[in-house]
């Protein structure tokens, strides 16, 4: 019952914490690491348990490093290679030097500082990701090189796993547990030649390739026949565990091991599989690892020498965002992108905690230190939500209008104005500059200035939000402003300006979704269109199409859906508060949605005419999609 016990405290924990967490915008990581603090060291609740717990949940590193050699396909990566050799790996090897040469001079003994320094030169993947896919970045040039980076992080992790015991300088750390193997693996080949352990290892990770290629496929094909997802569920695990343990034989990491199996699979047909069957085990595991990391924080360290443990984190962030902002440079990242480049990699990584595991175990860094510096990475990733609200606040808009390319001076005037040529506003200029009509067009974006240009496409650099550059653009004697930017507060400011500054020019404005619809248009918009809407109703109708119901039929069924969507976006319009929803709101939409349903299962009599229209030809008689 205690074992049930501890896994109800853990659990409710994490139910409770890592929600809020992802709420305020944390990440999943620090939810768990808060969880464990609350449990641990404030509430103590949980107590010695943690360690062995700590060892047991470990296992989630092999099954994260096999995930990512899954991901890792050989054709992806060599059409990465400049950017993971390049910026990738300068980044690693640069970071790991400049740490190092800090822990010399610190006093650490050379392989300790080399160890440190490759340990800290990580940032963390989970919460770096998660921000940049939450917060739309991650397709941005910034966003794209902080992929490249954290990728190349995550397989140098596991050069790093080989690399540590080597640098072992002997403080009695391998008492401490064994981590991912390192304390006890290789006892069966001890009593064998050095040529013919080198010659067993080698032998062992040949099999796992040649048997990863030719044997595991008819396997899983087989067990997949058999139609029951708890065997290919347990077969995947069975596989995990199998290499994790053969690899722990021989002496080496179980993470090598497991990752290299990732990558052999990669191009498997079971490989989404394997994913969606290993992923729940390897969140919770990993979840629990950090709740126990949490849990085993000094709090008596940290109000001892407070100054020093914010002071080193502090000097982590610094030093990092340092070297990345220099290597953004080298790599011509610009303005926005850079900055979002060095400032989200600046902390270190989840994998920090794995590794200091991994090196007391090997006996390569003293126990001491590893609590302190425990605190420091747990700071800087406390720290990184923080990082990234500067970066959007603060330095974002700055950065786009202070770039190093000044705003294009406008030249010409037309009689519509365009601000944003994203994937909605090429398709609106394209149609107004081929009808005939004189558009003048701005966008802030200097890739997208420069390759609109090559196609013929005249477009001025220039952030659209700026009163000169749109008075520039000669606004005051257009007729027409086409508001289309990207970010959603920065459309509703622009279209704010434009209505009270040009009250004679009419406004045309792209919005997200029905709510920014109503913003903008209490902004001054004289019409706002939702960017997916025409598009999503075309794919419908082409889904009815290819359900079985007549071209016509599905077109009718659509122009029914279209009409009643109008009407409601009209109606709800009075239930609309800047506040966002209400239940007036909520009761109106659920009476929409029953008047829709009673819509579309009712065929109107007010179709005949459609059937004469040019180009349609009506459904036969007797056709059963009526």
């Amino acid at each position: 019952m205690e074992l049930l016990s501890d896994a109800f405290v853990y659990l409710c924990a994490a139910v409770i914490a890592v929600p809020i967490a992802n709420r305020l915008g944390l990440g999943s990581v620090l939810g768990y690491l808060i969880a464990g603090v609350v449990i641990g060291p404030v509430l103590g609740i949980v107590g010695s348990e943690t360690t062995e717990v700590q060892h047991f949940a470990e296992f989630g590193v092999v099954m994260m490093l096999f995930l990512v050699g899954l991901e890792l396909q050989p054709a992806m990566l060599w059409k990465m290679r400049k950017q993971l050799i390049g910026l990738g790996g300068l980044q690693v090897l640069g970071t790991t030097a400049v740490f190092a040469g800090a822990g010399l001079a610190f006093g650490l003994v050379w392989q300790s500082a080399v160890a440190l320094a490759m340990i800290l030169a990580l940032s963390s993947t989970a919460i770096v990701l998660q921000t940049l896919n939450e917060k739309g970045w991650l397709k941005t040039e910034g966003g794209q090189s902080s992929f490249s980076v954290l990728l190349t992080q995550d397989i140098a992790v596991i050069p790093m796993l080989a690399v540590l015991p080597l640098l072992a300088v002997g403080h009695g750390g391998g008492s401490q547990g064994d981590s991912h193997g390192a304390g006890h693996g290789g006892e069966a080949l001890a009593s064998l030649p050095g040529w013919l352990q080198a010659v067993v290892i080698l032998a062992v990770i040949a099999a796992i390739i040649v048997a990863g290629r030719h044997l595991m496929r008819p396997v899983f094909r087989f067990i997949a026949e058999s139609h029951l997802r708890e065997i290919f569920t347990a077969t995947a695990l069975l596989l995990v565990i199998g290499i994790a343990l053969l690899m722990d034989f021989v002496g080496l990491s179980p993470a090598l091991g497991t990752f290299l199996a990732g990558v052999v699979l990669s191009d498997s047909d079971y490989r989404h599989e394997l994913e969606s069957d290993i992923e729940p085990f390897k969140g919770l595991l990993l979840g629990l690892f950090f709740l126990t990391v949490g849990a085993g924080i000094d709090f008596n360290l940290l109000f001892g020498a407070p100054v020093t443990i914010f002071g080193l984190a502090i000097g982590l962030i610094v030093t990092k965002f340092a070297l990345l902002f220099g290597l953004g440079t080298i790599f011509n990242l610009k303005g926005a992108d850079k900055w979002l480049f060095a400032l989200g990699l600046a902390q270190a990584g989840e994998f920090a905690f794995v590794l200091f595991g991994f090196a007391l175990s090997a006996g390569v860094l003293e126990p001491a230190l590893l609590q302190t510096l425990t605190l420091v990475v747990a700071i800087s990733m406390l720290l990184t939500p923080a990082l990234f609200i500067l970066y959007e606040k603060v330095i974002a808009p700055r950065a786009v209008t202070q770039s190093n390319r000044p705003a294009d001076e406008i030249d010409r005037k037309g009689r519509i104005v365009i601000a944003g040529m994203g994937r909605f506003g090429q398709i609106v200029g394209r149609l107004l500059i081929t009808s005939g009509y004189d558009v003048v067009i701005l966008d802030h974006d200097p890739q997208t200035v420069e390759n609109l240009g090559k196609v013929g496409l005249k477009t001025f650099y220039g952030d659209a939000t700026r009163p000169d550059l749109l008075h520039g653009a000669g606004l005051q004697d257009a007729d027409l402003f086409i508001a289309a930017l990207d970010d959603r507060d920065k459309q509703t400011m622009v279209v704010e300006h434009v209505a009270k500054t040009y009250p004679k020019v009419r406004i045309l404005a792209r919005a997200r979704d029905r709510h920014h619809v109503y913003e903008l248009e209490q902004a001054g918009a004289h019409h706002a269109e939702r960017e997916v809407f025409e598009g999503a109703m075309t794919m419908g109708r082409r889904a009815l199409i290819d359900l079985g119901m007549h071209p016509f039929r599905a077109r009718s069924k659509a122009k029914d859906f279209w009409h009643h969507d109008r009407a409601m976006l009209d109606d709800l319009r009075e239930n609309y508060n800047d506040g966002g929803v209400d239940k007036s709101y909520i009761d109106a939409m659920r009476a929409h949605s029953q008047t829709l349903f009673e819509i579309m299962r009712t065929d109107h009599g007010d179709e005949k005419h459609e059937r004469t229209e040019r180009g349609w030809t009506p459904p036969p008689k007797g056709d059963a999609t009526l």
